[in-house]
């Protein structure tokens, strides 16, 4: 069973019959009926949370809405032999797409024939200021992390700490974790610090393979903070690094050195 095929069966879980008729016919129409029908969709399908644990192609549905589903499985049924009719046809959508139209394009990505291609308009939405575009591409969404350049996926990282955004929903976060990016997180810390504020304590989880006597002394401060989070995430890179001088600090706080902690702790 393809993609396709499996989306579908999707839809037929929370569909009503007339729903499902609708999309058949849709999906076996030409490509200017689909084009149609992608716009359309809201108009003859429900907006019914979809509650799932299935992952299709490494994405999680689970939250969205049909109306989403069916959009996304109307893009995948486009015929993507001939490239150039292909990519013209989606950058049609792309250009006219309202917000929850483009957040389907954004969800169906990893569905994309051609992936390298879409990646400007991928990155143009990490840059976007519409939230719900914005997390289209960042959570549940395996596009980033499989075609993201290192500079394209530590800007996606960074825009969601600096926006105090749930980074444990990105996926890959864990495994695209870098220098730089590690880096970048010590900075940001050091400037809200000066101004009294702080980041929020899950970004600590990127720094653990990647200390420097900087980001060591980051993690000195965090023992200090009056927020347990901060303590808690202090405590969490003691216990994943090697950084040997780390782990003779964490000594210094046997109260967390005791506890079973992880990063779930601090899931918001």
């Amino acid at each position: 069973m393809n993609f396709s095929e499996q989306l579908f069966e999707k839809i037929k879980e929370f569909a009503s019959p007339k729903e499902i008729s609708w999309v058949v016919s849709k999906s076996n129409g030409s490509l200017q009926s689909l084009q149609i029908a992608f716009v359309s969709t809201p108009r003859f399908i429900s907006k019914t949370p979809i509650l799932s644990t299935s992952v299709i192609n490494d994405i999680s549905i689970n939250d969205w809405s049909l109306d989403r589903l069916v959009r996304v499985y109307l893009l995948t049924t486009i015929d993507g032999s001939e490239k150039d009719i292909y990519t013209k046809t989606l950058n049609s959508l792309f250009e006219t797409a309202e917000n929850n139209e483009a957040v389907a394009l954004m969800s169906a990505l990893p569905f994309f024939a051609y992936p390298e291609y879409w990646l400007l308009r991928s990155t143009d939405a990490v840059r976007s200021n519409i939230g719900l575009v914005f997390d289209a591409i960042v959570f549940q969404n395996p596009y980033p992390m499989q075609n993201f350049s290192e500079l394209a996926w530590n800007q996606l990282v960074l825009k969601c700490i600096f926006n105090d955004k749930p980074i444990h929903r990105i996926q890959g976060l864990n495994e695209r974790a870098n220098q730089a990016l590690a880096i970048s997180i010590s900075n940001l810390a050091h400037e809200r610090w000066a101004a009294g504020r702080t980041i929020p304590a899950q970004a600590w989880r990127l720094v653990s393979k990647f200390i420097n006597e900087a980001i060591f002394e980051d993690i000195c401060t965090l023992f200090e903070s009056h927020n347990s989070n901060d303590n808690i995430a202090a405590a969490l890179v003691c216990k994943e690094t090697n950084f040997l001088a780390l782990k003779e600090e964490l000594k210094k706080h046997p109260e967390l050195d005791k506890q079973m902690l992880t990063w779930n702790t601090l899931e918001v």
